[in-house]
């Protein structure tokens, strides 16, 4: 029975015990990839990781090895509530669409065009290949107040980005500086808001599918 526990969260849990490192042994997320179960007993685990063997203590020890089964999810939830994670982790990175690539364009346009306030005047590369020759008013609108706009956009972005790399991507379980962490933080920074709410839509997706199995 063990060696089949043993295979079994291997081949489809890997996640799960890189939860119990990170829980009950403090082994950092990046540390504790990826997690192998060695050997299973009443009483603990071993789960090696990089190399190194660690000891997660089942408390208290299972009757026999038959309880493997719900135990194993009782830690799974205890793991996430300790860490401070959600159900749910974000592996993917999902690009804007529709009204969000609108949104997200405008505001590309914006800091790309606007981060200096000479290129809202005639003659500069802004002015003459963005399109603002076409429209003076609105390069003349945005030449007034690009120093208080462009600051005040830019730092709620920031502060968005901030929010969502600790509040969001943090408990979904997205590592700092993975490719996954660098794509929504830099797609935040430049549309802010909409990231959130693709995230939150993913998340949504994502506790329905498990739910229907």
């Amino acid at each position: 029975m063990a060696n089949n526990i043993i295979k079994h969260m291997n081949a489809d849990h890997a996640d799960s015990l890189s939860l119990f490192l990170q829980a009950y042994n403090g082994v950092s997320a990046r540390a504790s990839h990826p997690a192998i179960l060695e050997n299973l007993t009443a009483s603990n685990m071993i789960i090696r990781a990089h190399g190194t063997r660690y000891v997660v203590p089942l408390e208290p020890p299972m009757k026999d090895l038959s309880e493997s089964r719900a135990r194993m999810v009782a830690l799974h939830k205890e793991s996430l509530r300790r860490l401070g994670r959600s159900d749910v982790t974000l592996t993917e990175y999902r690009g804007p669409r529709g009204a969000h690539a609108v949104i997200f364009f405008l505001c590309f346009f914006f800091v790309a065009s606007c981060y200096s306030r000479d290129n809202l005047l005639p003659g500069a590369w802004a002015y003459e290949y963005l399109g603002y020759k076409y429209v003076p008013d609105l390069a003349h609108f945005t030449y007034n107040v690009q120093p208080y706009l462009f600051p005040g956009v830019v730092g709620i972005h920031i502060l968005e980005t901030a929010l969502l790399a600790w509040f969001r991507l943090r408990p979904l379980g997205v590592p700092v500086l993975s490719g996954t962490w660098c794509k929504w933080v830099a797609s935040c920074l430049v549309e802010g808001f909409g990231s959130w709410s693709r995230i939150n839509q993913i998340v949504k997706e994502e506790r329905a599918k498990n739910k229907a199995e």
